[in-house]
């Protein structure tokens, strides 16, 4: 089915497109909420300022799509294969991505607000702010998380869970260059995260739980550790 097809069959009350090839299709602006695309070819599709609320795309390879702005709350991603798609400005409120692949994925601007990343894949992802929305981690869960080398500058991630998630030479420091703004892990959980040389420069910290933490060559300069639980299970005052 093409593109055409598939809005005309969703109009008439079809919601089930498992294992539809829509490579490189343009769906932009299109709404199919509720939708079931599992197991789904989107490689390269256009799916921008479209809304994907609580659909279904689990194992779907959306690898280098394009889903700016594009509603994708409550939905299902698990496994999904979003290497090098931008998502950015994109809705991702408490929606499942436990287990997907995010390598080298644009979610600048992205609100994941208490969205599902266990053991999910971020290596060199780019969560900085959009140039007019911050970054939302905030209740995240991304426990067992590959964040290596990502760019969370600036990323709101207060109370989120990364137990033992791997940030080695993550950059979480401060920067001036959106109006200062520190990457805020307030009362986040990072007990036995990998913080390997990771940039904690300027970073709220408070009262976040460090226990096990590995700090191996962590910059932690300016950081701000008041209340912190710290690697050696001591309160940081």
């Amino acid at each position: 089915m093409n593109v055409d097809e598939i809005l005309k069959h969703y109009a008439a009350g079809k919601r089930n497109f498992q294992r539809v090839n829509l490579q490189e299709a343009e769906f932009t602006n299109a709404n199919l909420t509720g939708a079931d695309l599992s197991h789904a070819d989107l490689r390269q599709t256009r799916l921008g300022k479209s809304n994907f609320s609580q659909t279904v795309l689990r194992e779907a390879d959306l690898s280098e799509a394009i889903l700016w702005g594009t509603d994708l709350s409550e939905a299902n991603l698990y496994a999904a294969i979003l290497r090098e798609a931008d998502l950015t400005g994109a809705k991702l409120v408490q929606t499942s991505l436990e287990r997907a692949n995010l390598i080298k994925a644009s979610l600048c601007g992205a609100n994941l607000n208490a969205a599902n990343l266990s053991l999910c894949l971020l290596f060199q992802a780019d969560l900085r702010p959009s140039s007019n929305q911050r970054t939302d981690l905030g209740y995240a869960i991304l426990t067992g998380a590959d964040l290596s080398y990502a760019d969370l500058r600036a990323a709101a991630m207060h109370h989120a869970n990364l137990d033992g998630a791997r940030l080695c030479r993550a950059n979480l420091s401060r920067t001036i260059q959106w109006g200062n703004l520190a990457t805020d892990l307030t009362e986040a959980s990072l007990k036995n995260a990998d913080l390997s040389y990771t940039n904690l420069s300027g970073t709220i910290l408070r009262k976040a739980n460090l226990q096990g933490a590995d700090l191996t060559g962590a910059i932690l300069t300016d950081a701000d550790l008041q209340g912190a639980i710290m690697p050696d299970g001591t309160v940081h005052d």
